[in-house]
């Protein structure tokens, strides 16, 4: 299934060496003649960067730009609250307060109903489904129009994806949704809603002060990030039970954005050199979140006393049913997250058609 994922994604990565092969020369130009200026981008980021695969996507573009692209572009990463607020990195790359930021499309739903259409679905495409709309469908140009539509001075590009998340921590089993009523849970994107029609008050705390909350009771239960992440952040030393498939996040993408003033002022080669580095993120993060996540769930359960559970079909089957439902309210709220919705719901039933004879089921886990 890894091999099935990451193909599209790695094709990119066969033009790289291309790409410094037509350095400026002396005379400040591109191998074509066109102007070029060095570009600092400096970039607040939403994760903390010593967060494995979540957070350290950003340093794959930042560790390899200046050597790429033989020293005209450069990448200088601040951590959360460093330079920007995770929650002001749009604005403040569309006004220009910073020239770049990385986050994820979700955080936006505030000012654009139709961000985390660009971010996590629930019982949404995995990386392979989602990389096939965004590249060679009309996923990337929606996502663009998005911030041009709003007003949002920004050029995006795709800069990382990551594995399904876990579907929550608890303290005690969920047998039913009435175990979920009046829980107070920690919950990102549009999977919030879905819980909010079970009786579960969410909140969208950031992941510094998760298991501040968790400790001092303020919250029941949380979802966070891929396993590696959560185990990173201690929630197993407060709540035991760790839900699974993460039907909220199948697949989580993360987005560089670039003030669109310094976008258009870069050469074709530098575009192209972010084009293709960002490209070449996405295949890295998607293999290094998948490469790590079986060994944290083992230890888990052998080192650190949590019960890992995959949902009953009964839970499942609710969940979907509830947000089949938020699907049709956004719609009528937001035209522009209606037509998001057509464009995928097109394009994903002709994937499943080939993939419903194209590939394996899921295999059992092993014993």
């Amino acid at each position: 299934m890894i091999g099935k994922k990451l193909l599209m994604s790695f094709v990119s990565l066969a033009v790289l060496p291309l790409l410094t092969m037509s350095c400026a020369g002396d005379d400040g130009k591109t191998g074509g003649g066109q102007e070029q200026t060095s570009v600092e981008l400096k970039v607040p980021v939403a994760f903390g960067t010593h967060l494995p695969s979540l957070g350290d996507g950003i340093l794959y573009i930042a560790d390899r730009l200046e050597t790429m692209s033989g020293g005209s572009l450069s990448m200088t990463v601040f951590e959360p609250n460093e330079l920007v607020a995770p929650n002001e990195i749009l604005d403040a790359v569309s006004s220009g307060k910073t020239n770049a930021g990385y986050a994820t499309a979700g955080y936006w739903v505030g000012k654009l109903p139709a961000a985390p259409l660009f971010s996590a679905v629930p019982f949404g495409p995995d990386a392979a489904e989602y990389l096939a709309w965004l590249y060679y469908d009309d996923g990337m140009d929606l996502y663009q129009q998005m911030y041009d539509d709003a007003g949002y001075n920004v050029h995006v590009l795709l800069a990382a994806i990551i594995p399904p998340e876990t579907s929550g921590w608890f303290a005690e089993p969920i047998e039913s949704t009435s175990d979920l009523d009046g829980l107070r849970m920690r919950f990102f994107g549009l999977g919030a809603v879905v819980m909010q029609k079970f009786g579960v008050q969410t909140s969208l705390l950031p992941g510094g002060e998760i298991f501040a909350a968790l400790e001092k009771g303020a919250i029941d239960a949380t979802e966070f990030s891929l396993p590696v992440v959560d185990q990173r952040l201690g929630f197993h030393k407060l709540v035991k039970h760790n839900y699974y498939p993460g039907w909220h996040q199948q697949a989580t993408t993360f987005e560089l954005l670039i003030n669109k003033d310094v976008w258009n002022g870069l050469s074709d080669q530098q575009r192209m050199i972010l084009d293709v580095i960002c490209k070449a993120s996405v295949a890295d993060s998607f293999a290094h979140g998948e490469a790590i996540e079986g060994a944290e769930i083992k230890k888990n359960v052998t080192e650190y006393g949590v019960t890992n559970h995959y949902w009953s079909e009964e839970m499942l089957t609710a969940y979907e049913n509830a947000w089949l439902e938020v699907v049709e309210e956004k719609k009528a709220e937001d035209a522009f997250f209606a037509e998001v919705w057509a464009d995928f719901s097109a394009f994903d039933a002709e994937y499943k058609y080939w993939s419903s004879i194209g590939y394996l089921p899921r295999p059992p886990a092993p014993k």
